[in-house]
């Protein structure tokens, strides 16, 4: 995932969250919102809950990968957020990437808030 591709503004993110349309399995909270340029951004959220620096970080390279390899898969026009939950310590890399796309791919399910 390249740099102009991540939410950085802070504003946005939490706007993004508030106001997005959510999906959420045990593992995962995908909060999306359209938005007018074709290109999708992406944000990763790990709380603290979830373990110490270098726990958090490791997950987030991980979610990275996943989101590159699997690009295709997120509609476009859209910005997303990602937030793991603690449960996903349990996980191999495998079974999060396959997680993850189960959950992009239930359709028209997102809940409005």
């Amino acid at each position: 995932m390249k740099k102009r591709d991540i939410v950085k503004s802070k504003i946005l993110f939490n706007d993004i969250i508030q106001k997005g349309k959510r999906l959420s399995n045990k593992y995962y909270v995908i909060c999306k919102q359209k938005k007018v340029f074709e290109k999708s951004n992406f944000g990763i959220a790990v709380g603290k809950k979830v373990g110490n620096a270098v726990t958090r970080n490791k997950i987030k390279r991980q979610i990275r990968n996943i989101i590159d390899k699997n690009i295709m898969l997120f509609p476009k026009f859209h910005n997303y957020i990602i937030i793991c939950k603690k449960e996903i310590l349990d996980l191999s890399f495998l079974d999060k990437e396959k997680y993850l796309i189960d959950l992009l791919n239930i359709k028209g399910e997102y809940d409005e808030k």
